[in-house]
């Protein structure tokens, strides 16, 4: 149910109000215009969680009891004044219960007994419980699995202008990015499909940041949140403002098996490196192997020992050299041993 269901349960109880109190078709319209132009002068707001609801219909209900209370003390006023009160007051407090809902985490409540972590306040605490995806990390997809398998936790906060941007992607004519839109749009519906997945699209604006990476900041910033992102320079400048970062890809290269100088690894080769006579192989997981003196062996399963790992931003890789009487491991059954050199 979206507020916009609030808003036309609100129209309606206020007409109905009218006419039952009044018993006057004209009074009645009147009620229905005021309640227009106070919905009119009030942000648009989206897609309200049951918890959203039952806040806005106790902000409802105590706005009415507020004016009920303090109508005899202005029994001077007109009729109309009166009625004009008791539907501000109403919907003042349907909009405070509203905003209330989307603001504030009610879900710590069930958690202040317990001990935050050693050096970790509670404002950090709650605010931890949201994390902001950007447009990157929605196309990457790993996000879908890395949910799935409970690593994160809380609200994943998708922003209306990450939306826009990812829709101006899959609307591209290019195929490629036209692709990694559609694939976008795919990861989220997965996302909130998942009952075990709690995600909101926050309909908040930074009209004054024309860049999304800029109106992400500032957002998360508003709201206490984390960044999920992948993008390297957003990881920079967000953390220069002092925003909490999750990157995909540092979580990634910190998952990866961990090898040591000596280690003997197994790595087909698939293309020259950069220096001479260098070959290149992969491991399972993406990591670069980079063999000395593997040129030759392009193409070839190889046995190589580790001389050192060297771990960036941008991933991991691995240098080795061919060990001597190096085997081929698609041929180990007839045991054929390469030499050193051709």
């Amino acid at each position: 149910m979206k507020v916009w269901g609030i808003r036309l349960f609100f129209i309606l109880a206020s007409a109905a109000s009218c006419y039952i109190i009044y018993r006057d078709p004209i009074t009645t319209v009147v009620g229905c215009v005021i309640t227009l132009l106070l919905i009119g002068a009030e942000m648009c707001l989206r897609t309200p969680s049951m918890r959203s609801i039952i806040a806005s219909l106790i902000g409802l209900a105590v706005g009415l009891l507020i004016s009920i209370a303090i109508l005899p003390l202005l029994s001077q006023l007109d009729g109309n004044l009166k009625m004009v009160m008791v539907l501000s007051l109403g919907y003042i407090g349907m909009m405070v219960g509203y905003h209330l809902s989307t603001t504030l985490d009610l879900s710590q409540l069930s958690r202040s007994n317990t001990p935050a972590r050693p050096g970790e306040s509670r404002s950090a605490q709650a605010a931890s419980n949201f994390k902001i995806l950007d447009t990157s990390v929605i196309i990457d997809g790993r996000i879908l699995e890395i949910c799935q398998t409970r690593f994160i936790e809380g609200t994943l906060v998708i922003p209306r202008f990450v939306l826009n941007e990812l829709q101006h992607i899959a609307d591209s004519t290019e195929p490629l990015r036209r692709n990694k839109g559609r694939r976008g749009f795919d990861i989220l519906r997965a996302l909130q499909n998942n009952p075990a997945i709690d995600v909101e699209i926050s309909e908040e604006e930074v009209p004054h940041l024309p860049e999304v990476d800029a109106k992400l900041v500032h957002l998360a910033q508003k709201r206490g949140a984390t960044i999920i992102t992948n993008d390297l320079n957003l990881n920079k400048v967000a953390e220069l403002q002092s925003v909490k970062v999750l990157n995909i890809n540092e979580l990634s290269n910190a998952v990866r098996p961990v090898v040591i100088a000596g280690e003997v690894i197994q790595v087909l080769l698939l293309k020259e490196g950069k220096e001479p006579n260098q070959g290149v192989g992969y491991l399972d997981d993406g990591t670069m192997v980079i063999v000395e003196d593997g040129k030759s062996y392009i193409g070839s399963t190889l046995n190589v020992e580790v001389t050192q790992m060297l771990r960036t931003s941008a991933g991991q890789m691995i240098f080795t050299r061919i060990k001597e009487h190096e085997v081929d491991i698609d041929e180990q059954q007839g045991v054929r041993s390469y030499p050193r050199s051709w």
